[in-house]
């Protein structure tokens, strides 16, 4: 019997499925697993960041600056009554362990900042936006919240890891567009908690200066406008809650401790 070999298959080890099918999955995969160790890295640095005290933090950041995040503006006639303000709030915590300064920055930007060592950084176009005292005292009572909580310090924790995870995937252009979108929208999660709790803590703080938490929402209905309008407010309503979604948590926090929602506002006089 005479042997005839076969000709060789143009199809083996060829995948059946679309070159598409295949770049879709392994992107999703790949998305999917840096998804995890971001989410893995982020916990273990909050565990971590437990176990550093205030005091030690305080030590490290007292007279930090970071001139690459603001441009702060010494000679702004408003940052002494911005300052008087936030001393008298920070006596309704009295157990926090912070040597609180605030600083304002020269940006149109509406935000506001709670960096490591107890640094608050305003901007002013969020002192523009603001119309009385008692939406001031919300928004830094909302940053004193953030120290509190140490939100701070550990999106500062969380911002190394990404930078360190991210620097590894950097010879892959491709890779790093990825990792970059899953860690932004992994972080959003975190981020939008974090703002819910302080804002509950710095009505809390603006109840007990005031003795009602009356027109502490104000600002956040004249933005809400922006939420949808304004591209401007797109870094500071990223990470934090839709303005209406704030409103009504706002209100009904207030309602459910008995907080009057009535009351005389406090006129700025810059």
């Amino acid at each position: 019997m005479k042997f005839t070999p076969r000709k060789a298959r143009n199809d083996v080890n060829v995948s059946k499925e679309h070159p598409l099918v295949e770049a879709t999955t392994l992107v999703a995969g790949l998305g999917l697993i840096l998804a995890i160790v971001l989410v893995v890295l982020i916990f273990l640095v909050d565990v971590v960041l437990y176990f550093v005290p205030e005091e030690k933090e305080v030590a490290l950041f007292s007279s930090w600056l970071p001139d690459d995040i603001a441009t702060v503006a010494y000679d702004d006639p408003r940052l002494e009554k911005l300052d008087y303000l936030l001393g008298r709030l920070s006596r309704h915590w009295p157990e926090s362990k912070y040597e609180l300064r605030v600083e304002i920055n020269d940006s149109a930007e509406m935000n506001a900042l709670a960096l490591p060592g107890g640094l608050i950084v305003v901007t002013s176009g969020l002192l523009e936006k603001v119309q009385t005292e008692n939406e001031l005292a919300f928004v830094l009572g909302h940053e004193l919240g953030h120290f509190k909580n140490r939100d701070h310090i550990r999106g500062m924790g969380r911002g190394v890891v990404i930078a360190l995870l991210f620097a590894a995937l950097s010879s892959s252009e491709g890779s790093s567009v990825v990792g970059s979108s899953i860690a932004d929208l992994t972080l959003r999660g975190f981020s939008r908690r974090q703002e819910s709790a302080a804002d509950r803590f710095g009505l809390k703080i603006v109840h007990d200066e005031y003795g009602h938490v009356a027109e502490t929402w104000r600002f956040f209905e004249r933005i809400s406008v922006g939420d949808r309008k304004s591209s401007i407010l797109g870094p500071y309503l990223s990470t934090h809650p839709l303005s209406e979604s704030r409103i009504e948590d706002i209100v009904e926090y207030a309602g459910a401790n008995g907080w009057s929602i009535n009351g005389d506002a406090v006129p700025i006089d810059w």
